[in-house]
Order: structure tokens, then C-alpha cells, then sequence
């Protein structure tokens, strides 16, 4: 109600004012026509009184209406030209407005509401032959530039990036910047130019790539590109409908760009809308599953290789969903990433292990994965307390394991994330240890407690013995990279665990590399809590509940 009264007092002095004008107008036509007929009497006797004294003075009335005239329609002319001068200044206004409403005020480039117009008008022009494409584009780690340099330097590497779009784009192509750190560029093309887009998108991602000077010195940015094309001969129903289909596509295929390794452009396909409708589907059915408890962890065992004496499970999630059956976590994880669920999925399935964990004997630790989703949230290590806190779980018994990948991300941030989890209490291990570059320095300045094999190594000792069984390798060849992260742990006093045991040649290999830790198929598949319970049972190790306490915090040569 008060926008609406606001807006009819703003409305008030303008119609007023046009009502005035009005006005004046009838007046100066009066005036005008009151000059007419008065003038043709007054004027005559006033020239000839003055000329040749013939007749007498005029009326003083009549002489008085006619110079009031007079007045009136000076006074109307220069209205007339306040006018001209307002409207003109107003067209002028409304131009500017106009053009503002178009542009991004930084850049230069259209906005996204005018990169909208620009592509219906590309697809319905009358152009013979000529196609119309649309290429979204996204900068990679933008982000980053901003919280490390400052608002300053991104608003450079904007204008940057703004200036080498306009620079490469054809002359019948617009650039636009959408918001943030997404641009969009309109090409108008044709079917036989296709290999010419090809070539003109590989130029496009090599040339942003270029270091850009800034204030703060030379940054590298890189772009993802996703390309969609219209062609003419498509039916087309409505054409706002498939300007917004034409723009989805290509967000698709940006993505894919991304997902494919960032520094890239890829075409759209239709396979992507197919996988994009899979992955909503699966998204709803997570928060489906999360409301309705479907999430549950299973524990695979974690052997003393040397002894054989089962030490620790590590938690695996599993997922039995009514409508999609059995769900392998490489599945669910990274959809969950992408939407934002890791967080209550992954609290969820800990929450529940610590509870199953709490009837273990006090020797056995749990082992859990965290997402690197989830360690860039700096209430990670004050959320999990908050699960040990209200399962009552020790935490020395929990070993929770970060991925090597995550070391790559951030490595300071990484760092601050282990000490304030290792602060809790809890144990840290390095995961996927030897997939990623993480180098000798920065293993002895991060605290881990335990560095895992990852299971693709491990695999390769399997692997050359069924090559060559008759033959005997000398020892140091054949298991080179296993030995050499194995010696490298003992080397810095850190605790080693091979992942993906699967036979005992793989057991028999390791056990000559010294003590360590061993999961794998070779001890079982992963099993839920009850038949862990069994198991124990089984193994005579519920009998005397207080037992021995876990192995310390402090690093060993196992």
C-alpha cells in the first residue's frame, strides 16, 4: 500500500504539471486568434494616426488587449522552446538509462538481461543459413584470486578477461557478462563453420590463459567454455523457450568442461541432459534418503599383518534406496558434494558408527573419510566434536582420514584443519597416500598419525606375480613403489596401512616390507553392524570389555 501511495504522489507533480501546460497552450491559441482579430482593426488605425494624423488614437482598451496578446504569445513561444528543451533532455535521459540497463557497469560487456535479447534476436533473424551459437564461459579458481589479492585485482582480471573476449569475438558476435565470474558470448554462425568455431574456441581458451598484469603482479586465470548451437533448421515453437533451452545446454557442457579438468571447451551433447535429469533424480532421492534413515555404514576390518589380530574397522557408507536399489557410494558421494549434502550425509553415517563403535572393545579405533568438502568448512572439527561429545565415543579411538587430493587444494588451510582436529583429540591419517604430489617437506610438517597405501599400488603386486609367477624377481623391482612409500613412512616415524589386500601373495609381500596395517577383501567384504557384532563374538573379543586400550598418539614404526 505505501509503494502504491508513494508512487501516485510521484505521479501528482507530473500531471499537474501537464495539466498547466495545457492550460498555457489554450491560452496562447486564444491569444493568437485575439491577435488576429484585434490586430486587423488596432494596427491599421495606429499606423495611420502616427503616419499621416488622418484618424484619431485608438482605443486604450483596444491597445491594451492587443499588447497583452502580444505578451501572451511571446510569453507561449518561450514555453514552446522549454519544452523542446526538456523533451530533448529527457529523450536524452531515457537513452542513457537504457543504455545502462544494458551494460555491466565494469566491464563494458551487455548484461544478462540484454545477452538474453540479443540471442532471441539471433535466432530469429532472417539471416540465410547462419546458425546460432552460444558459448558460456566460466573462470577458474576466480575465487581464489579474490581471497588472496583482493577485489581490486579481480575487478583487473575481469576487465582482462572482458577486453581478450571482445578482442577474439567476431565482428557479428556480442560478449556478455552475466554476473560474477561468468561471461557469455552470441555467435551467430553457420554448419559448414563448425571446424572454424573449433579452432576459434581453442584460441579463445589458449589466449585468456595468457598472465595477466595486475597491480599485485602477473596472475593466471583460466576459463571453462560450454558451446551450444541453434541451427536454422530446427523447429522452433517459441523462441524465448529455446533461447533459455539454448543457455542450459551450454551450462551443461560447461560443466562437463569443468568436471573434464578446468583449461577446456566442450561441446553440448545430448547424453548431458540425460545425465543432468539422472543426477536430479538422485539428488531428491538423497534428501529422500536422508529423512527416511537410508544411509547406514558398513565397516570393513583392518588386520595386524604381522600377527593377524584385527586392531580397527573403517567405516563405508552404503545406500539401499527403495527406487534405485543398492547405490555404490562413488555414485551418491559426488552428487552429494555437488548439492551440498555431504555435510548431514557424512555427520549422519558418523553419527551412527560411533554409536556401534561404543559396544566395541576399547582396543579397536574406527576409521572415517571426510569429504574435502567438508574440510573447507572451518566448523568441521567443533561439529564432530559435537558427535563425540553425545555418543560419548573416546576420542583417541577415532582415526579420521583426509585424502592426499585435499593437500593440493590448500595446503595452509589443510594444515590448520589437522592441527584443530588433532587438537580434539582424534587421530589423522593421510589417505590415498601416493596418488597425489604432496612432498617430503610438507609430510614432516603436517601431523599425520598414519599414512594408507592406496589400494591401486598395492593391487600392482598382484599384478607382476601372475605376470611372471615361475620367475623370481628380485624383491626391490618387483614391489619398488610399495617399498619406496613404505620405507618413506618408516622414515618419518609414521604408521603405515595397505589398502586392498585381496590375496596372499599381496599378504606375503607385505609382511617381508616390515609391520604394518592391512584392509582388503582378502579378510572379508565391508558388513553392518550387527554381523560386526557376530564377528566379534566369534573372535572371543566381547568377553572382557574393558581390555586393552588403544595404541597411542604417539608415532610408531607401525
Amino acid at each position: 500500500m505505501n509503494r502504491r501511495a508513494g508512487d501516485k504522489t510521484e505521479q501528482r507533480p507530473r500531471l499537474n504539471k501537464a495539466e498547466r501546460d495545457i492550460v498555457l497552450l489554450g491560452i496562447a491559441t486564444a491569444a493568437i486568434i485575439m491577435f488576429v482579430g484585434i490586430g486587423g482593426t488596432v494596427m491599421p488605425q495606429v499606423a495611420r494616426h502616427y503616419l499621416d494624423g488622418s484618424v484619431g488614437p485608438p482605443e486604450t482598451a483596444l491597445v491594451n488587449a492587443l499588447l497583452l496578446n502580444i505578451a501572451l504569445i511571446i510569453f507561449g513561444w518561450r514555453r514552446y522552446v522549454d519544452l523542446r528543451q526538456e523533451i530533448d533532455q529527457r529523450r536524452e535521459a531515457e537513452e542513457r538509462a537504457r543504455h545502462l540497463s544494458q551494460i555491466d557497469p565494469l566491464t563494458g560487456c551487455y548484461n544478462r538481461r540484454c545477452a538474453t535479447e540479443k540471442l532471441i534476436e539471433a535466432i530469429t533473424s532472417e539471416a540465410d543459413g547462419h546458425d546460432t551459437g552460444f558459448v558460456l564461459i566460466d573462470l577458474d579458481g576466480f575465487k581464489e584470486i579474490n581471497d588472496t589479492n583482493g577485489h581490486l585485482a579481480g575487478d583487473e582480471v575481469l576487465l582482462a578477461i572482458a577486453q581478450r573476449l571482445k578482442d577474439l569475438v567476431p565482428a557479428e558476435g556480442i560478449v556478455a557478462r552475466l554476473g560474477g565470474d561468468e561471461f557469455a558470448i552470441v555467435l551467430p554462425t553457420q554448419s559448414e563453420d563448425l571446424e572454424q568455431v573449433e579452432l576459434w574456441a581453442s584460441r579463445m581458451v589458449a589466449h585468456v590463459a595468457k598472465p595477466i598484469e595486475t597491480e599485485v603482479g602477473a596472475l593466471e586465470v583460466t576459463i571453462s567454455a560450454g558451446i551450444a548451437l541453434q541451427r536454422k533448421s530446427d523447429p522452433i515453437d517459441d523462441v524465448e523457450s529455446a533461447a533459455r533451452t539454448l543457455m542450459h545446454r551450454a551450462d551443461l557442457a560447461m560443466y562437463h568442461a569443468k568436471r573434464a579438468g578446468r583449461n577446456r571447451y566442450c561441446w553440448f551433447d545430448k547424453s548431458m541432459e540425460e545425465e543432468a535429469r539422472i543426477r536430479r533424480e538422485m539428488e531428491s532421492a538423497i534428501r529422500a534418503g536422508l529423512a527416511r534413515g537410508e544411509f547406514v555404514p558398513h565397516y570393513e576390518q583392518q588386520i595386524d599383518l604381522e600377527s593377524g589380530a584385527l586392531v580397527g574397522f573403517e567405516m563405508l557408507a552404503r545406500w539401499d534406496s527403495p527406487e534405485l536399489g543398492q547405490v555404490g557410494p562413488d555414485i551418491f558421494i559426488p552428487v552429494a558434494e555437488n548439492c551440498g549434502l555431504i555435510g548431514p550425509l557424512s555427520e549422519s553415517l558418523i553419527r551412527q558408527a560411533l554409536d556401534d563403535a561404543k559396544d566395541w572393545p576399547a582396543s579397536l579405533t574406527l576409521s572415517v573419510n571426510v569429504s574435502p568438502v567438508q574440510l573447507r568448512d572451518p566448523w568441521f572439527p567443533q561439529k564432530l566434536l559435537k558427535l563425540l561429545l553425545g555418543s560419548e565415543f573416546p576420542p583417541a579411538r577415532l582415526d579420521v582420514e583426509i585424502s592426499e587430493s585435499c593437500l593440493q587444494e590448500n595446503l595452509t588451510a589443510a594444515q590448520t584443519m589437522i592441527v584443530s582436529l588433532k587438537n580434539l583429540g582424534v587421530r589423522v591419517s593421510l589417505d590415498d597416500f601416493g596418488t597425489g604430489f604432496t612432498s617430503l617437506t610438507q609430510l614432516r610438517t603436517l601431523p599425520f598419525d598414519r599414512v594408507k597405501i592406496d589400494r591401486s599400488f598395492v593391487g600392482e603386486l598382484r599384478k607382476v606375480a601372475e605376470a611372471a609367477p615361475e620367475l623370481d624377481f628380485d624383491r626391490a623391482d618387483r614391489d619398488h613403489i610399495v617399498g619406496t612409500l613404505v620405507s618413506l613412512g618408516k622414515g618419518l616415524q609414521i604408521p603405515v596401512t595397505a589398502e586392498g589386500v585381496e590375496d596372499n601373495s599381496i599378504l606375503e609381500t607385505l609382511r617381508t616390507m616390515g609391520d604394518m596395517k592391512g584392509q582388503g577383501y582378502l579378510y572379508g567384504k565391508p558388513e553392518d553392524a550387527a554381523a560386526v557384532m557376530k564377528r566379534l563374538k566369534q573372535l572371543d573379543m566381547l568377553s572382557n570389555m574393558p581390555g586393552a586400550q588403544p595404541e597411542g598418539m604417539e608415532r610408531k614404526s607401525a
